[in-house]
């Protein structure tokens, strides 16, 4: 059934705690190439659980923790690990974060060692937004997909500079973290899902670079979502929405094979970068619509 979005804001619903949200929330509104590495900030952190507490349905919960945990071996083994998962919401990575702490204390641990990539605007749109962002801890990148959006010239130019030197040192900081034991955290489409923007659901090319730097890949499918989208693409108007929320890993691929083999099976003409990760958005497809019939299941 489709979801009917709420026309509550998370910015109206939850206006009492703005105050606290704000007080915690830094000056960094403006990312630079010295600052691409943000630790969390726990007490935002609180804040953020307690809205989920708020949204969440009972019956929420996270399949496939062995995968996880298998993950998480793997990393403290010395093995470099990278978790993907489908993207719907500014929500999908608390929602993990907050169920995977629900398994206990290896969950937390998991959930600890997680470090998100995640595009300057988070930190740039404003400070509410900000304040969401800074709950968690990440690494800053400038996405190609802003750097193509901009129209004029000296602009471009000055922007693109500013990129290569955020996204030098965001690659410098992935490499400390992911050789130290963290699991490093993409969205491979890049976006929020949008059903009237079907590319929007679409890996990037870019993301078998990634992949080609890691000996392991985690893929992870999210079902539900607590806080949708507003067309205004203004992050602090997206509507809130109560839903059953389930996240689901399936097994770690090894990377380097994965794309050996989809690169040897990429059609003529095609760009090998795209194909692969083409392929590995339909194993996130797969797991999506495994959830969608346990949550199914669920409510019958």
């Amino acid at each position: 059934m489709e979801q009917q979005p709420s026309r509550v804001t998370v910015k109206q619903r939850y206006a009492h705690l703005a105050p606290k949200f704000l007080a915690n929330v830094d000056s960094g509104e403006t990312v630079s190439h010295s600052d691409v590495y943000q630790p969390a900030n726990p007490a935002n952190r609180v804040l953020v659980e307690a809205i989920i507490d708020d949204l969440i349905q009972p019956g929420s919960t996270l399949l496939g923790f062995e995968h996880f945990v298998d993950l998480y071996e793997r990393a403290q083994r010395g093995e470099s690990c990278l978790l993907t998962s489908e993207h719907f919401s500014n929500f999908d990575l608390p929602v993990l974060y907050y169920l995977l702490c629900k398994q206990g204390d290896l969950g937390k641990k998991i959930a600890e060692s997680i470090v998100a990539v995640a595009a300057a605007k988070l930190n740039e749109e404003n400070r509410f937004v900000r304040a969401f962002t800074q709950a968690y801890t990440r690494i800053v990148i400038y996405p190609s997909r802003a750097l193509a959006a901009i129209s004029d010239p000296e602009q471009f130019e000055q922007e693109q500079r500013r990129s290569r030197e955020i996204n030098m040192s965001a690659l410098r900081a992935m490499v400390r973290k992911k050789n130290s034991g963290h699991i490093i955290m993409v969205f491979p489409a890049g976006t929020r899902y949008r059903p009237e923007i079907p590319d929007s659901a679409r890996g990037l090319p870019e993301i078998d670079g990634y992949m080609k730097q890691f000996d392991n890949v985690l893929p992870v499918g999210m079902g539900g979502n607590l806080l949708l989208v507003n067309p205004s693409n203004d992050m602090s108007e997206d509507f809130v929405n109560e839903d059953l929320m389930v996240v689901k890993a399936g097994p770690v691929i090894a990377s380097k094979a994965f794309r050996e083999e989809h690169r040897a099976a990429c059609p003529e003409g095609m760009d090998p970068k795209q194909y692969v990760v083409d392929q590995l958005m339909k194993r996130l497809a797969e797991l999506h619509e495994e959830i969608e019939q346990y949550r199914d299941g669920l409510r019958s």
